[in-house]
């Protein structure tokens, strides 16, 4: 069965029309179903102005449907899977507010971080809206809360929400191997894995009573050494100096 919105049975004679190119100004032809379109005039790969991309921002197909999407658009579907896991976090912690809230403020801090150091923002912020998702498990299995029961319990329920979002697997592994350590850094991390420490860090951090006591520059250099990324360093003497 093909896609109503792509079938042109239901098409009508708004399916093409006429539009400028934003780069040239060059009048372009599109179909109500093309997804770019080549300027004639500068030869610049053009958005369809008018296209509802619609299940296309998170169905696993849309490319066979669509043809090629243009980068902009992948852009935003990395963006919905993002949202798309924070409802899922939301739902699976249910009333628990407090977990609810720590884990949006690390995705808030691991999103600048993030931008600053040009990490991966799909696996990033599916890491940091999951990174504490075993809490809910460890302490019903260990009546603990315990770091280690966390990591243990975290990547198989990480990766059950993120099939259920059709997620690509290697997103998944990668999301999964953070959440499986996320307290315990190794020598050699990956860059998302940095962001999301430090944005993990910065939020707890944000909540500690303690810190208004320590000496300005003891409490830099504190920063620097366990903090493992510049951009989070650089967050992180805003937000708590």
């Amino acid at each position: 069965m093909q896609c109503p919105g792509q079938d042109t049975q239901y098409w009508t004679a708004n399916a093409i029309f006429e539009t400028e190119c934003p780069k040239c100004g060059h009048l372009m032809e599109f179909f109500k179903d093309d997804a770019t379109r080549r300027c004639p005039g500068c030869k610049e790969k053009i958005v369809n102005p008018k296209m509802d991309f619609g299940c296309a921002s998170y169905c696993p197909f849309a490319e066979q449907c669509l043809g090629t999407l243009p980068e902009e658009f992948l852009a935003n579907r990395q963006d919905l899977l993002k949202d798309r896991v924070g409802v899922e976090m939301k739902r699976y912690f249910h009333t628990d507010f407090k977990r609810i809230g720590h884990a949006v403020k690390v995705a808030n801090y691991a999103e600048k971080i993030g931008k600053g150091e040009k990490a991966n923002m799909a696996v990033l912020m599916c890491a940091a809206y999951l990174h504490d998702i075993g809490i809910k498990n460890a302490e019903k299995k260990y009546n603990s809360s315990k770091p280690r029961y966390q990591e243990q319990e975290g990547p198989p329920v990480a990766r059950e929400i993120l099939e259920k979002l059709d997620t690509k697997e290697e997103i998944i592994k990668e999301v999964c191997d953070i959440v499986g350590h996320h307290h315990h850094p190794e020598e050699n991390e990956t860059l998302n894995f940095k962001c999301m420490y430090d944005a993990d860090m910065i939020a707890n951090m944000v909540g500690c009573n303690g810190k208004e006591d320590l000496d300005t520059d003891k409490f830099e250099a504190k920063l620097d050494r366990i903090l493992l990324t510049a951009s989070g360093k650089k967050i992180a003497k805003q937000v708590l100096m």
